[in-house]
């Protein structure tokens, strides 16, 4: 697994911000890490200016391409406008785990009233209550981390029976307590999980197979932190074609499977338990033939049942140092 070196703060360029800003009247941050999708980017920061709450809150917006820098303009229009407040800064190295991380770092030292943290990517558009529902969760349960669904959106109708595919059905139906939640597209983080938890917050070994998040909320779990989901907190998210295609969702289950098999390495600091997860790896590939045999009877996707063998083969290939790294790929792609 390749590992990375963290950034400096001091390399991150501010792009824009907005006029007069006053960081000390904001406790409520909302994070967007960006690259090359500036006009899914304007969707979602107009879903967040429409947000329906009397919460003053703020964005920060992190452009992850430094070359092209392509977010920046959408953002500093949304901010010179007023119709959101916060800033728009450049990391200069490439990663899906330095864009996160420089977003929740630079949220934090920028808004130092700030309690709660919110993330949404960059293709993902806010229902109008979503930021409300949130934050009414967390202040009600005392959550530690809240989470919500990210809903895809097929722009193909033939397409929509992938919708109950592992890739893109949200991992709970109900709102309640849950023992952890995988994935930070949509998620509430309160400010003391980042000092508990330790920096870099998102782990740089996931910054090109991605899968950070989930290795984030498992260190989380062990810490003793609570979850709370809210089914209604939802987020969409458009599926474009080429994510529907086979090919890309084989790749998509070896990722997930290599991604638990690095987090849970390294839960395993001893000779004893790395023994153990070996034997756990080699049981799972017989095992997810069954799986996939059961899918294949309750499912009409060929590619949801192909789901749970490519996940373990996933794992057993990145136990020997073979993974996809589809972050890395994309920064290099025209």
């Amino acid at each position: 697994m390749e590992t990375a070196d963290n950034t400096p703060k001091a390399s991150r360029a501010l792009a824009a911000i907005s006029p007069a800003l006053d960081p000390s009247r904001i406790g409520i941050v909302v994070c967007i890490p960006c690259f090359r999708r500036p006009q899914h980017l304007r969707q979602t920061l107009q879903s967040l200016a429409g947000q329906r709450t009397g919460r003053r809150f703020a964005v920060v917006v992190v452009e992850n391409d430094a070359e092209r820098s392509e977010s920046v303009p959408v953002a500093a229009e949304f901010l010179a406008s007023g119709k959101l407040q916060g800033l728009c800064v450049v990391e200069p190295q490439q990663g899906n785990c330095h864009a996160i991380n420089a977003a929740f770092e630079t949220a934090l030292d920028t808004f130092p009233a700030a309690a709660s943290f919110l993330m949404i990517d960059d293709d993902e558009i806010a229902s109008p209550d979503w930021l409300e529902r949130m934050i009414c969760a967390a202040e009600a349960t005392g959550a530690d981390i809240v989470g919500g669904p990210v809903k895809p959106h097929f722009d193909d109708a033939r397409k929509r029976g992938l919708r109950r595919h592992p890739a893109f059905a949200p991992a709970y139906a109900e709102s309640g307590p849950v023992r952890v939640i995988y994935g930070c597209g949509n998620c509430l983080i309160r400010r003391p999980v980042f000092a508990r938890a330790g920096t870099p917050a998102f782990d740089l070994r996931f910054n090109f197979l991605g899968g950070g998040d989930t290795d984030f909320f498992y260190r989380c779990l062990r810490l003793g932190m609570r979850f709370h989901w809210v089914a209604e907190a939802t987020i969409s998210e458009t599926v474009p074609p080429s994510r529907t295609k086979l090919s890309w969702l084989i790749i998509r289950g070896l990722r997930i499977g290599a991604i638990n098999y690095h987090v849970q390495r390294k839960a395993t600091p001893t000779a004893w338990l790395r023994a153990r997860l070996t034997l756990k790896l080699l049981a799972a590939l017989p095992l997810s033939l069954v799986h996939a045999t059961h899918a294949a009877l309750t499912e009409r996707e060929r590619t949801i049942a192909m789901h749970p063998m490519t996940v373990a083969i996933g794992s057993l290939l990145a136990a020997i140092g073979i993974e996809p790294q589809p972050y890395k790929a994309s920064k290099i792609s025209a």
